[in-house]
């Protein structure tokens, strides 16, 4: 890699990010201790004994540090009753104090806890949604008067021993940084180097930093060219908290978990990992331990050809040119092929499963959202009449033998490529780690890629091979074709949207096929789950919805379960659902409309960050969100298939 690109040790070989260590009350994180397991209560910190029992619950759960809220000095000062509760029930789990706009109980927090964590965005700066401009003088001036708030709590925290999160969020970017740096990866990371340059001349480094987005492809770029940026200026290495903000609930939070997190590990980087769910936070960290433990073996994979330096720039997207075939490459949307290739005979009703539904009573096909674009079938091709928008890939030697040969198209090896007429479409499957096959490629320009591998490093593998194709300027569509057996429904969403994901999140990917579960509908839904998570194919309403703490003013879960009811079939359409103001405005920055705790019953709705109604009881609040949306001409009514079907 180039070093002006430079954000991890080798894009080929497994290799953690070498850090300094810092000591969490004993657990400590970074160097050559393991990843570490982290999750945060939900309940009011004022209640000791229940944010005590919850605490329990998610350390027998796997949570190596409890991060808990404290967004005033009343509940700062009760996070000693709960430690003392906890020590005395003999749990020795160090407390982490989560604070946004309140220096004073970040200064008392640190006295009490193992670890305190910061927001530059709204700890000593502003957030009010205005668009100022700053002179040098004044910029100045503004990065003068935030060392003398943070000043204190850096000394409080040298001299107790206590460490620090410096935790950048993308949606609460103070006005300042927005102004002189936009929403921007290099925004959040100035952010957190503004404190963190403070904390150096201070000479105090027991501190970890994050750089999380609601926005899997901001969330890591901002991480890489953190990691870049540290280096650059001569700063230490300090670890790295990974977390994706308000990833929702159910397949969804752990698909899009999985994309920007794994997306990060797979490259090495990341010292503890927090994965937020809307849901109960013991579900966490089983969660974070499972996308940790996939590199517990990495080191010693299969070699992957070293590449000195990276053809695209890892800190911007940028889709990699190809050219169009069929409706693969240049701007078409990633496809989704769906393998029924060891299924010995396929019916009508198992297309159901890969969303195209026949309907007896019109005598007519139906597709929902995660309709599958191809099938393949091997050698067993399907005897019947598919659907429109469903073609048909099967083997070269099956296809050779078919009448229609137009409307299906043959899956080649790379020996058979003289097989097929020049203008024949085709697809050709290859093996990742094969890099002499791109030169019976040169001068292909009829084929489709659905590119493999079997070495345990994937990620890795199928990148280099796409960054090959980059080098030698071969502008052919690549499908990753994925398949691992994994018959457990969450260890294959996780395995498969962390191989994947990183690919995408870098513009490299023109379609997936999954396999290996045994279920056609987990695959299916998976493969478009994770194309939205990676932002590159919108199917599906997306939920920005926080994973909850002790500053949420109303039933999350069940809040975040009833707008999806009513709303889920708005394609494309991102929803932010936030518990408090304080996650409210700014984390949910990419939403186009916002449901937001401001008060016991009270709720404020948005249209991007624009506020629409205020102190909206919540008995009315979902049903006037949706009036908002059909007002602005974005609603449309869901059609019932099911119903239909049965």
């Amino acid at each position: 890699m180039s070093e002006s690109h430079k954000y991890c040790p080798s894009l080929t070989a497994y290799q953690r990010r070498k850090t300094i260590e810092v000591n969490i009350g004993g657990v400590p994180l970074g160097g050559n201790n393991p990843i570490r397991v982290q999750s945060m209560t939900t309940i009011d910190t004022m209640d000791t004994e229940g944010s005590i029992a919850q605490s329990i619950r998610m350390v027998e759960s796997g949570s190596e540090y409890v991060r808990i809220t404290a967004p005033s000095i009343k509940e700062a000062q009760n996070l000693e009753e709960i430690k003392k509760g906890l020590r005395a029930k003999g749990y020795q789990v160090p407390l982490v104090a989560d604070i946004h706009f309140t220096p004073n109980a970040a200064e008392l927090a640190a006295k009490i806890v193992e670890k305190v964590r910061v927001n530059p965005g709204n700890y000593a700066d502003k957030k009010k949604f205005e668009e100022l401009e700053y002179t040098d003088e004044t910029y100045q001036k503004e990065l003068e008067r935030i060392r003398e708030k943070f000043e204190p709590l850096v000394k409080i925290c040298k001299e107790k021993g206590t460490a620090m999160r410096i935790g950048t969020n993308h949606g609460s970017l103070s006005d300042r940084i927005m102004g002189r740096f936009g929403d921007t990866p290099l925004g959040m990371v100035e952010s957190a180097l503004e404190f963190l340059r403070i904390c150096e001349d201070l000479e105090f480094y027991d501190i970890v930093i994050s750089m999380k987005a609601s926005n899997t492809r901001v969330m890591v770029q901002a991480y890489r060219l953190l990691v870049h940026k540290l280096e650059e200026e001569g700063l230490r290495p300090y670890p790295l908290h990974l977390g994706v903000t308000e990833a929702g609930d159910g397949e969804d939070g752990r698909i899009k978990s999985a994309v920007g997190i794994g997306a990060l590990l797979e490259d090495g980087l990341g010292d503890t990992v927090r994965v937020s769910l809307t849901e109960e936070p013991e579900f966490e960290s089983p969660v974070a331990q499972a996308l940790i433990d996939r590199y517990a073996d990495r080191v010693g994979h299969s070699e992957i050809a070293p590449l000195a330096k990276s053809p695209v720039d890892p800190f911007v997207y940028e889709r990699r040119i190809t050219k169009e075939l069929l409706n693969f490459g240049d701007h078409n949307v990633p496809r989704v092929i769906a393998d029924f290739s060891k299924k010995a005979e396929i019916g009508i009703k198992d297309l159901r499963d890969i969303g195209h539904f026949y309907l007896p009573e019109p005598d007519k096909w139906r597709m929902n959202d995660n309709g599958a674009d191809y099938i393949y079938t091997g050698s067993q091709p399907i005897d019947f009449m598919l659907p429109n928008g469903l073609q048909e890939i099967m083997d070269y030697e099956v296809w050779a033998g078919v009448e229609d040969q137009q409307n299906k198209y043959p899956l080649l090896k790379v020996g058979q490529l003289d097989k097929v007429a020049k203008n024949q479409l085709a697809f050709v499957s290859l093996e990742a780690d094969d890099l002499k096959a791109i030169e019976d490629l040169m001068e292909v320009d009829n084929v489709i890629l659905l590119l493999h591998t079997n070495n345990k490093h994937a990620m890795a593998s199928l990148r280099r091979f796409i960054f090959e194709l980059i080098i030698k300027e071969i502008k052919l569509p690549v499908v990753i074709n994925w398949h691992q057996e994994i018959k457990d429904v969450e260890d294959f969403q996780l395995a498969s949207a962390t191989d994947i994901g990183g690919l995408l999140i870098d513009g490299l990917g023109d379609g997936v096929m999954l396999a290996g579960n045994g279920s056609k509908k987990v695959e299916n839904e998976t493969a478009f789950g994770i194309l939205q998570a990676a932002r590159t194919r919108m199917t599906k309403t997306e939920y920005i919805s926080c994973p909850s703490c002790g500053r949420t003013l109303f039933d999350l879960q069940e809040t975040t379960a009833m707008i999806r009811k009513r709303t889920d079939h708005l394609k494309g359409v991102k929803i932010g659902i936030m518990g408090c103001i304080v996650n409210g405005p700014g984390e949910m920055a990419d939403a186009d409309y916002g449901y937001v705790g401001s008060g016991k019953d009270k709720i404020t709705l948005y249209r991007g960050q624009e506020v629409v109604k205020r102190s909206v009881h919540s008995d009315y609040a979902v049903d006037e969100l949706i009036q908002i949306i059909k007002d602005d001409g974005n609603w449309v009514e869901p059609e019932q298939i099911e119903a239909i079907l049965h």
